[in-house]
């Protein structure tokens, strides 16, 4: 693909949908670029909102580590996988009891939002990205599970990528759990799926084909492009390789290396 096609695919681009881990940050550390990204933004006129399927953290949380990172405050509006499930939740569950698999700062924030989050005697399980997962919790959501209540994820992520390696996301979880209980999630909101989607056109109030989803994974930000009508782009700094590109059958409208190659073509 030349250059005037990569412009032509971006001309119409009004909002940049961005992936967080792996593609404006690695752990603690902004990725070369990423700041020049959003000025570039800036500059023609454009915006972005940042897209996360992570759920270990409340959306004020990553409000918090953005501006910390020297993101301006145009760009910290947050779009969460926690947002997504809570707002599914409240629609289909309104009165229900809530078991949850996850942080305490997500939990602070759902509750914030409506939920009703309570162990005993409870409706239906979320399950999110819960890095203080204790087993005896773990045994009574399979419980749970297993004996038949309503079953939710916020996303599928595999793996999370940090500054060292990878370490087990939700959708490592959700095979622990289908190992032990044979069922999977009735519902997963986060990438690739529907309900992050709609969160997306929701908060920004433009249309698909004005909004690019950018992101270093192909099954979850990718395919939400090109699944759901957005553009598609693939960033390399994260968990994707361009091996992994050749082998799936998912397949990005662009991709660099990271977000700032894109700035040529803005």
């Amino acid at each position: 693909m030349n250059s005037d096609q990569i412009r032509e695919i971006l001309k119409g681009i009004r909002c940049f949908l961005l992936d967080m881990d792996g593609t404006f940050y690695l752990g603690n550390r902004l990725i070369d670029g990423s700041l020049d990204f959003l000025e570039a933004l800036r500059r023609t006129g454009r915006t972005a909102r940042f897209l996360t399927n992570n759920s270990s953290r409340s959306a004020a949380a990553y409000t918090r580590k953005l501006e910390g990172m020297g993101v301006p405050e145009e760009y910290r509006d947050v779009i969460s996988s926690g947002h997504a499930a809570a707002h599914y939740c409240l629609q289909h569950f309104p009165e229900g009891r809530c078991f949850l698999m996850g942080n305490p700062d997500l939990r602070a924030e759902l509750e914030g939002m409506g939920l009703n989050i309570q162990d005993e005697d409870p409706d239906y399980v979320l399950l999110a990205f819960d890095t203080t997962l204790q087993y005896d919790r773990l045994c009574m959501a399979c419980d749970l599970i297993r004996n038949g209540l309503p079953y939710i994820a916020t996303h599928p992520d595999i793996n999370c990528p940090t500054e060292t390696g990878f370490i087990p996301d939700v959708g490592s979880f959700m095979a622990l759990i289908e190992k032990s209980t044979g069922r999977d999630p009735d519902v997963i909101l986060g990438k690739p799926y529907q309900g992050i989607v709609d969160e997306a056109l929701a908060r920004t109030g433009l249309t698909k084909p004005e909004l690019a989803m950018v992101g270093d994974r192909l099954y979850t930000d990718v395919a939400t492009g090109v699944r759901h009508g957005l553009t598609g782009i693939l960033v390399l700094s994260g968990e994707a390789t361009m091996k992994d590109v050749e082998t799936s059958d998912v397949h990005p409208d662009l991709i660099f290396n990271r977000l700032s190659d894109m700035i040529p073509y803005l």
